[in-house]
């Protein structure tokens, strides 16, 4: 009997697949890439066509010799690689690391590909092979030759410039500038002051509901109408002796649809809102869920292929979803026809299907003991999503009510209430603020012309806000709007950002790292071109275009090769490093009385004399640029020693640092740690404290550290 060879990516994925493929088959995992262009100079051949001199990976070679047995054995070779560029790429590396033509009669080669880990999509994969579509494996060639020409040699000007050991990349550079420019944006921000005036008003059954100062003689008060505390007592003096009466009351029905199925895009986004996942978790646990999860009678991927673009359902998903919202919900709640979406974002592939489970008759509950609690709340959130998204629409009652308060002013109250939830009796999409509900705003029953009782009236004073940092969630939604990068790209970019010490994530935010801003600025100023939203995004179109045959790779990357090289060439010589590295300042050394400049050393920036090195003197800086306080001396002393404790700022805020300093090095929170009352559950001889870490985060200990080591994230439980 003909034996068959099938490599795939994953050993999960080969174990699984070789369940359903059954005898003649072996599945084996090429275990992800098996070539790649070497770190060092020559790995392209600029000179000649770019033409990439690939080497198997260290890691690849035992895998590379163990294949090469196999398919000396086999009479056929099925490559089922991923379907989207990088797995077509990883085919073709395959073939050349194996040395097999294919085209040559042994072995058959052949290229099948399927968006779910089912029998059924197994079967319809192999009974429609493929060539390798080489227009998928060119748009990934390219790529990977111009990251390798930035990286090769922009880093390398990075290093001479500012530190060794930087990195630079055509995506990974345009995510540190948005989030440099934002925090730029905060920092230059002046918040404006602004008032609101509200009232608390009942009905003469005495309901009450707040209303809010809306209008003044006829005219719409905009944000800022009421700029000052004298102009909100002017109006109070004005109102104190109105009478309000409803002057109008309109009710409307408003309807809103469900959000559509999940793209890899979305699902990082929606990730990182309702689970708190970074975009690199979601993908590992998306990925575990696709490859294969053994459900006791059988294993298969619970859900489809996670790097796509696409919104689309197939008709037996919707099939499904509808059976399950009618069993589950009522036939009310399930459409008569499937709901259909269509992309928003540039540069959409929609070859496939949307993130899905395989099958909607999987519902969370049901295989739940089979899933760890990460894999379990993913799943859980990609199965209501598409569910949702097959039901009815939401129907709201909006009702508006305007109530006159003597002959100028006019005061608003809005409300909504639930008429049908539709969806959202299941799912509701999450936004970048967390406000995830659904506000209602529940209004008594009120009729044109009702005299109303004022109980309170309160002038409220605001400040405008800077705009937010970038979340995780913020950065994909960003990137993707403007057409950067492939979303199956932003975990490893934003994992490289932090890596790198570019940025910090705090609490889900992104704040960028004084190096962080000292490339940013580098590139902004001097290679403005390869930071520039638009030019990364229209590289990303030309490399789409590359994937569907319609143009040469060559070309490409000549285009961007030549005034790219030009102008690190340029740059080299024009720009030193004390230029990059040094910041005047109007301050002046207290010992020298010569300028003082901001420099970056190894733990940020820094205030030092000008004078250098005649004149030693420096001063730490905040992580905002600011000059740090003085250490105070407090009444506290050490725990350690019994030297007073002076109060210090650091990085992350102010804390006690001991002044015997170097001899004892002791450092306590400026917050004392809190008594929970509760014996620790480990040595039962300590008492749990909550306590608060370098970073701000909360956690709780038992008072005998070090004796006793216990500690937890979240808050004991009294025994």
């Amino acid at each position: 009997m003909a034996k068959s060879l099938v490599i795939v990516e994953s050993p999960a994925k080969a174990k699984t697949i070789e369940k359903f493929l059954g005898k003649g088959y072996k599945v084996l995992a090429s275990y992800g890439h098996v070539r790649a262009l070497p770190s060092k100079q020559g790995s392209v051949d600029t000179e000649n066509g770019f033409v990439p001199n690939y080497q198997v990976l260290a890691e690849s070679q035992k895998h590379i010799d163990l294949l090469k047995k196999e398919v000396a054995k086999s009479d056929e070779l099925i490559l089922a690689t991923d379907l989207d560029r990088e797995g077509e790429a990883i085919a073709w590396h395959l073939l050349e690391a194996l040395n097999i033509d294919e085209d040559g009669d042994h072995p058959q080669v052949k290229r099948v590909t399927f968006h779910e880990i089912t029998k059924p999509a197994i079967d319809a994969a192999m009974a429609s092979p493929r060539r390798i579509d080489r227009g998928l494996v060119d748009a990934q060639q390219a790529r990977s030759i111009l990251d390798y020409l930035v990286g090769f040699n922009l880093s390398p000007f990075l290093w001479k410039k500012i530190r060794y050991g930087l990195s630079a990349g055509h995506v990974q550079s345009v995510a540190l500038r948005l989030i440099c420019q934002r925090e730029g944006e905060i920092e230059a921000f002046e918040p404006r002051e602004y008032w609101t005036i509200e009232a608390l008003l009942a009905n003469a059954a005495g309901a009450g509901f707040g209303a809010k100062l809306h209008s003044l003689d006829g005219k719409k008060l905009d944000k800022f109408a009421i700029s000052d505390e004298t102009q909100a007592e002017s109006i109070m003096t004005d109102l104190k002796q109105a009478e309000f009466v409803v002057a109008n009351v309109e009710k409307k029905e408003r309807k809103r649809n469900p959000a559509a199925p999940f793209t890899t895009s979305t699902l990082q986004q929606e990730a990182n809102r309702k689970l708190g996942f970074s975009a690199r978790k979601t993908m590992s646990t998306a990925q575990k869920l696709y490859e294969g999860i053994d459900i006791g009678a059988e294993s298969l991927g619970l859900i489809t292929y996670m790097r796509t673009d696409s919104v689309a359902l197939s008709e037996q998903a919707t099939s499904e979803a509808r059976e399950v919202i009618c069993q589950v919900y009522g036939e009310e709640y399930a459409l008569s026809k499937p709901r259909t979406f269509k992309n928003k974002s540039k540069n959409a592939q929609e070859a496939h299907e949307a993130v899905r489970p395989t099958s909607i008759a999987h519902t969370p509950e049901k295989i739940k003991k089979y899933l760890t609690t990460d894999q379990f709340r993913l799943y859980q959130l990609i199965w209501k999503r598409t569910v949702a998204s097959q039901m009815t629409q939401a129907i709201f009652d909006a009702t508006s009510i305007d109530i006159s308060a003597g002959e100028r002013y006019t005061f608003r109250a809005a409300g909504q209430t639930i008429r049908f939830a539709g969806f959202m009796a299941l799912y509701i999409e999450g936004t970048d603020n967390g406000d995830d509900e659904e506000k209602e705003g529940l209004l008594p029953l009120l009729t044109k012309e009702e005299a109303l009782k004022r109980e309170q009236l309160t002038p409220e004073q605001h400040f405008t806000q800077p705009p937010p940092r970038f979340t995780e969630a913020s950065l994909v939604k960003t990137l993707e709007e403007y057409g950067i990068g492939r979303p199956s790209t932003y975990a490893s970019i934003m994992n490289t950002l932090v890596t790198r010490k570019y940025v910090r994530l705090e609490k889900r935010v992104f704040f960028p790292e004084d190096v962080g801003r000292v490339v940013a600025k580098l590139l902004t100023d001097h290679f403005s071109r390869y930071v520039d939203y638009d030019f990364t995004a229209a590289l990303e179109e030309d490399l789409d275009t590359i994937s569907r045959g319609e143009k040469e790779w060559t070309p490409l990357v000549e285009q961007f090769w030549t005034p790219f090289i030009t102008l690190i060439k340029q740059k080299e010589q024009e720009v030193s490093k004390a230029d990059l590295t040094t910041e005047k300042t109007d301050k002046t050394c207290p010992e020298c009385s010569k300028e003082l400049v901001i420099k970056l050393g190894r733990s940020g920036r820094f205030l030092a004399c000008s004078g250098f090195p005649d004149c030693r003197h420096t001063e730490p800086l905040t992580s905002d640029g600011q000059p740090a306080e003085e250490p105070v001396m407090s009444d506290e002393k050490c725990d350690k020693c019994g030297a007073g404790m002076l109060i210090k700022t650091g990085r992350y805020g102010k804390f006690y640092a001991c002044s015997a300093y170097p001899a004892c090095k002791n450092i306590q929170p400026l917050e004392k740690p809190k008594s929970l009352d509760i014996a620790c559950p480990q040595c039962k001889e300590g008492e749990m404290m909550e306590k608060k870490s370098r970073y701000g985060k909360i956690f709780y200990s038992c008072n005998l550290y070090p004796k006793c080591k216990y500690a937890l994230w979240n808050p004991p439980k009294q025994e």
